[in-house]
Parts: structure tokens; C-alpha cells; sequence
């Protein structure tokens, strides 16, 4: 059974993975809901994901693919952890995620702030369930991080 759900597994993952930067970018641009400097970074993991489900799918004899995929969910759950800790005030923000950019005296460069303006990363816009969009992305990341790993520990065992 496991031969059958392995050649899918990277088609799987990307679909998921694909999903979640519509959802994101559906979000953004159809709602017209701003995302913050940190839910921006949080679609880095999953693009890279996109890339690698790709090359794993059609180089499926190399596990660096599933490799790869793990680390990727690993640096995804550490960034979307840091945003709900923000969220959460558990960690000060970073430089990126506040507007002190509007300390600024030059007439232009706080013009172009104000066009460039995102949202602090402490304030949730955005909830499905009750849950914000950093806390789905952490629990997603964890839970195609043990996926990946699963399969790796069938695929070392077959």
C-alpha cells in the first residue's frame, strides 16, 4: 500500500503547499486584508517547497528531497512560532515589523513610507476558527514536517 501512496506523495505536498500560497495571496489581494513583514516571510518555506516537491517528484530515487522538505517545514514552523509568540507579546517585535519609519523628515521618504505601509506583526487581521493566520501555519508545518519524516522512515524501511 505504501508503493501506491509514495509515488503521490510529492504531488500531495505541493498541492498543499500551492493551496496555501492561493490562500495567502487570496487573502491579501481579494479581501484586502494587509499581511505583515513576518506573514510575508512565512510563504518563503512553502514556495521553496512548491520548488523541491517538483525536483522530488521527478528525481524520486535522491531522499534529499524529503531532506530538504523537512528543513524547509522546520524553518517554517520557527518563523510562524516567533509570529505567534508576537502575537501572543511573548517576544518584542523586530525592527521590520513596527512603522518607525515615520520618524523620517524628508517630505519623500515619508510619502513612500506611507505607500509601502504594512501592518505590525502583534495585530491579528485575519482569523479562521478563532485562530490566526500564523497559528494554522504553524500547526500545517508541523504536521507535513511528520509526514515528510514518516515517509522517510518507510522509505529507509521498505
Amino acid at each position: 500500500m505504501f508503493d501506491r501512496i509514495k509515488k503521490f506523495f510529492f504531488p500531495i505536498v505541493l498541492l498543499i503547499c500551492l493551496f496555501v500560497i492561493l490562500s495567502a495571496l487570496y487573502i491579501e489581494h481579494i479581501l484586502s486584508i494587509p499581511a505583515c513583514k513576518l506573514c510575508l516571510y512565512q510563504r518563503i518555506p512553502y514556495i521553496l517547497s512548491i520548488i523541491i516537491c517538483f525536483f522530488g517528484y521527478f528525481f524520486s530515487k535522491n531522499k534529499i528531497w524529503a531532506y530538504l522538505l523537512v528543513l524547509t517545514f522546520l524553518i517554517s514552523i520557527a518563523i510562524s512560532g516567533y509570529h505567534i509568540g508576537i502575537e501572543n507579546n511573548i517576544f518584542s517585535e523586530f525592527s521590520g515589523c513596527t512603522n518607525e519609519n515615520l520618524n523620517t523628515t524628508d517630505k519623500e521618504r515619508l510619502l513612500k513610507s506611507l505607500n509601502n505601509f504594512l501592518p505590525n506583526c502583534s495585530v491579528v487581521n485575519f482569523n479562521i476558527f478563532g485562530f490566526s493566520l500564523a497559528t494554522i501555519n504553524f500547526i500545517l508545518s508541523i504536521a507535513l514536517t511528520l509526514i515528510t519524516i514518516r515517509y522517510l522512515y518507510n522509505e529507509k524501511n521498505k
